[in-house]
């Protein structure tokens, strides 16, 4: 399994010097300045990977670009209207861009409107760290009284909208306001944010489109830039919907196994692959992250590796980003699917039989605490993290060698 670690490129509170001091040997990041929709150019990814290779006193870092995450997917291309198809156009050529630099998997997600989606981005814990929690109380607060969503009410029981209402009618102003930036806040590192009113526009225009639909458009998508990936050697995998519950109305396409197994048999080639999230998917209870990866493995391409635990056996409930061995997936079970689908690859002759992987998300924790860095992304939690990881890894490895 391939340690890398996501960076947020330059203005990143944490640095190349600290990722090659963690541990980690490869690099997760993204042009997160050029807009969406725009061809990411052959310069500014030698320029990206130019940056990387460095530390701060000029020696190499031993570290390179290996994974995109994400090259992203234009909500023009989400609803097929507007510039959707100089978009694809452009997507096309950024993808051949990338694999002339080398870089094979390429993560992407089709979430409308608002990729991941939190309450709270520094919930505290009894021991004093701080992480995300998604609080399905506070998320309908908002929708019903703050983005005052037509319909919204019929998305909710009437125990929920009582709680909501309590809970709106509590908060101060400054509640309030915090609550609109955290669930605007769009994904970390990205070109754009949100306004209240820009999200009441995008659900506007969503209005007409149902799963079914939107399916059809990723579909779309796939079949236009899959060849390219293909014929390019490249991965593409596409990340889970987080939380993996329809939001404000808006339809989730990419939560549960059946959806997964769905795309990929729309499109049934290893270029169309999956980033199996454990943290995203694993906020569902009838996920089973282990036999996804038993399962799908075949065609999982990027791992994120992070753990939540949830607050109720709903199906849509609140959650919190827990430590990365202490929430409700069973890690030590899942990395040994991994480590077992890569025996399996190596067996076969797969040229990509090492997954990559990354550390998700963390709790803030010591200096953590002090460093304002991306939310879910501090260094030392994350470094906790990989530790854990890097310790299930070294314990399960020799026994499945054997075996194999």
């Amino acid at each position: 399994m391939k340690q890398t670690w996501r960076w947020f490129g330059p203005r990143d509170l944490v640095s190349i010097d600290d990722v090659a001091q963690a541990g980690a040997t490869g690099i997760v990041t993204a042009l997160h300045h050029v807009p969406t929709g725009d061809v990411w150019s052959k310069e500014e990814i030698a320029e990206r990977q130019r940056v990387i290779a460095q530390m701060k006193d000029g020696r190499p870092s031993g570290l390179a670009w290996d994974v995109v995450e994400s090259l992203p997917v234009s909500e023009d291309i989400k609803k097929q209207t507007g510039n959707w198809r100089t978009h694809i156009a452009n997507y096309r050529e950024s993808l051949g861009n990338l694999a002339d630099a080398g870089i094979e998997v390429i993560c992407y997600n089709f979430m409308p409107i608002l990729d991941w989606t939190r309450t709270d981005l520094a919930w505290h814990l009894p021991n004093g760290a701080t992480c995300m929690r998604f609080d399905l109380t506070d998320f309908a607060a908002f929708d019903l009284h703050i983005l005052e969503r037509p319909g919204a009410s019929e998305g909710y029981d009437e125990a929920l909208k009582d709680a909501a209402g309590k809970r709106f009618a509590e908060m101060d102003d400054a509640h309030r306001s915090q609550l609109l930036r955290n669930l605007v806040f769009g994904l970390p590192g990205a070109a754009e944010n949100f306004s209240l009113e820009d999200v009441r526009r995008h659900l506007a225009e969503y209005a007409a489109i149902g799963a079914d639909q939107l399916r059809a458009h990723l579909v779309t998508f796939l079949e236009e830039v899959v060849p390219t990936a293909e014929k390019l050697g490249l991965r593409m995998c596409c990340h889970p919907d987080d939380p993996p519950v329809p939001l404000l109305g808006l339809p989730r396409i990419m939560s549960t196994e059946a959806d997964y197994k769905a795309v990929m048999d729309a499109v049934d080639t290893p270029a169309n692959g999956i980033t199996l999230c454990s943290g995203s998917l694993g906020a569902r209870p009838d996920n089973d992250l282990p036999g996804m990866m038993e399962r799908l493995g075949d065609r999982v391409h990027f791992l994120h590796l992070r753990n939540v635990k949830r607050e109720s056996d709903d199906i849509f409930g609140s959650f919190y980003e827990a430590e990365h061995l202490g929430g409700d997936t069973d890690m030590v079970a899942l990395v040994e699917a991994v480590l077992r689908e890569e025996a399996r690859r190596k067996a076969a002759g797969r040229a990509d039989w090492s997954l990559p992987f990354r550390p998700d998300h963390g709790q803030d924790i010591l200096d953590d605490l002090g460093r304002s860095a991306q939310p879910g992304y501090p260094s030392i939690g994350r470094l906790k993290g990989l530790a854990e990881l890097r310790g299930i890894i070294a314990a399960l490895s020799p026994r499945i060698t054997a075996e194999t």
